[in-house]
């Protein structure tokens, strides 16, 4: 709350409504959210920023005290933090030590349709006096302002006639919440006119207020801290659409519409629109932060337009329409990430050109949101209102603007948002080590079946005992069942002594050889099945079968088929050695 002081006897009776009227017996009823399409200001609207709106501007040390219409009326910019324009204020006052304080407020654009006027003065009476004993701010008494320019060929003073119902209304409404209103001022043109006047002390023509900022009360306030940081409708045209590329950003959004909102609606592929949205909005980040600051803040937001091309802005308004997206984006909350990503987010809802108005819902939320976290209630407050303008259906801006008018701490808003961050952080890392440990498991899988796959073909190349090479069945000893010996060649007594008998019945055959004289060729053995004999039992018995015989000079086995020879000739050798292949 601020520390300014009113008197409330100021240059004119306080005319209240009628007094013998109660407060609203059905009690308190909840903000109510504002009908689709609204704007401030435009018709069926009544309750756009109609929620208690708390003055949070610094409390001067020292007290600044109004004591006349005028002193107040040149109070409200300082109040306010900007110069009010085409809109309805009304402030609250405390009483304390004969003096009034300034409490809530609201604040709304004036409806342009008459008929809404009923409706509008009581929603606006019940946010103030209702809202504020539930926050504890309880309302004594009331000022009500209404900020009007003329249109063209209109006087000041016949903007005040056209108004006088509209203020009646309100003093009505007030009074019938059993809140009077002190004073009722009408600016316009530079000028005040009060509708408390009894007749005859405030001229016809109104009272100059003279150059903003060159009374002795704005001179206080200035020393005290407060300032004036433009009006309302300067605010305004940081976040509304700019004329000049209204055709190619309108055409950049519909082929980005096209594009990406099919993914967003498709659950595989909206995490990959996630990503490339998050990662062009800080790459453009960087790209602000590289440029030096502009003086003036139009010329800031025309150095940030064009730093962001119609496609990536497209890109970025398109991939903002998902909820997980945006959430993630209101991260960018604190320091220097807030400050850049507010100049973002202003650029963006300068583009929602055309049909896509309703898309700036989301960049204006989330310049709320980041002024709000910086400790600008004021951008905040007229970002988030013309948020729900957008869209009245927009949740995140409606409870952003509800927790702001109702005094909440930004810092609660932000342990909730860390919070969640550090939910997904969490979910995120559980999802990349079971991944990791799937992959794992895939990869020992298809490592266990390679190895299969290796002994099972090394099986299938393995010999089936068919053997092409023929060897001497001298060259290898055998063990006593016919069978080959290890392959370190050692064998047992019986195995030693069949060797011996091997080796006997061999020179036994020698000797059958030399005595026909054919020489040492050895005869082949016989195959049987296709199998080699040299280690089998059989061949044992036909080596020692033809042992006997050549010794006893009978026939011998089979003989290879070789060249034919001369009747009576020795057979040729086939190469001098035993063993052949």
């Amino acid at each position: 709350m601020t520390n300014h002081n009113t008197n409330h006897n100021t240059n004119h009776n306080g005319a209240t409504g009628p007094a013998e009227h109660q407060p609203d017996p059905h009690g308190p009823t909840p903000v109510s959210r504002p009908v689709r399409g609204a704007h401030p200001g435009g018709p069926g609207i009544p309750d756009l920023g109609a929620a208690v709106d708390p003055i949070d501007c610094p409390e001067p040390d020292t007290p600044i005290k109004v004591r006349s219409a005028s002193e107040l009326a040149d109070a409200l910019p300082y109040i306010l933090g900007y110069r009010p324009e085409d809109c309805v204020v009304l402030l609250g006052l405390r009483q304390r030590d004969g003096y009034g304080r300034f409490g809530g407020r609201v604040r709304l654009g004036i409806p342009a349709r008459a008929e809404d006027w009923p409706a509008v003065a009581r929603q606006l009476a019940r946010s103030l006096i209702v809202g504020g004993e539930h926050r504890g701010d309880k309302s004594d008494a009331i000022v009500v302002f209404v900020c009007k320019e003329p249109t063209e060929g209109e006087t000041g003073r016949r903007v005040r006639d056209r108004l006088q119902l509209f203020v009646q209304l309100l003093r009505t409404s007030c009074g019938d919440f059993g809140v009077p209103v002190v004073e009722a001022l009408c600016i316009s043109d530079g000028r005040f006119w009060s509708y408390c006047c009894p007749g005859g002390c405030c001229p016809p023509e109104g009272t100059s207020m003279g150059l903003p900022g060159s009374s002795a009360l704005a001179a206080a306030a200035t020393y005290a801290g407060l300032q004036v940081r433009g009006s309302l409708k300067e605010f305004q045209a940081r976040l509304r659409p700019k004329e000049g590329a209204a055709p190619e950003q309108e055409a950049a959004l519909d082929a980005a519409r096209l594009t990406l909102r099919p993914r967003i609606d498709t659950e595989t592929s909206r995490p990959a629109v996630t990503a490339a949205t998050l990662d062009l909005a800080r790459r453009t980040m960087a790209r602000l932060a590289d440029r030096p600051t502009v003086p003036g803040r139009l010329d800031m937001d025309d150095q940030d337009d064009a730093l962001l091309t119609h496609d990536e802005a497209a890109a970025l308004i398109v991939g903002l329409q998902d909820r997980e997206t945006r959430d993630e984006a209101a991260e960018w909350m604190e320091g220097t990430d807030a400050e850049l990503a507010l100049r973002l987010w202003r650029a963006l809802a300068r583009r929602c050109v055309g049909p896509y108005g309703d898309h700036a819902a989301a960049p204006l939320t989330l310049a709320g949101w980041a002024a709000w976290s910086t400790g600008d209630s004021l951008e905040a407050r007229e970002a988030l209102a013309m948020a729900l303008a957008a869209d009245p259906d927009y949740l995140f801006a409606w409870l952003l603007h509800t927790a702001c008018n109702e005094g909440l701490g930004a810092e609660a808003i932000r342990e909730c948002i860390r919070r969640g961050r550090a939910e997904r952080e969490a979910a995120a890392e559980e999802r990349a080590a079971a991944a990791a440990a799937a992959a794992a498991a895939a990869a020992a899988a298809a490592a266990a079946a390679g190895a299969a796959d290796r002994e099972s073909a090394a099986a299938d190349h393995e010999p089936t005992g068919v053997d092409n090479e023929s060897t001497d069945v001298d060259d290898e000893p055998t063990g006593a069942d016919g069978e080959p010996t290890g392959a370190d060649g050692d064998t047992t007594a019986a195995d030693q002594g069949l060797t011996a008998t091997n080796r006997e019945l061999t020179a036994v055959e020698r000797a059958a050889e030399a005595a026909e004289g054919i020489g040492s060729s050895h005869p082949a053995l016989p195959a049987v099945g296709g199998t080699a004999l040299r280690s089998s039992r059989t061949g044992a018995a036909l080596r020692r079968g033809n042992a006997r015989q050549r010794a006893a000079g009978g026939a011998r086995g089979p003989r290879p088929k070789g060249p034919s020879t001369r009747p009576g000739a020795r057979p040729a050798r086939s190469g001098g050695s035993r063993r052949q292949r």
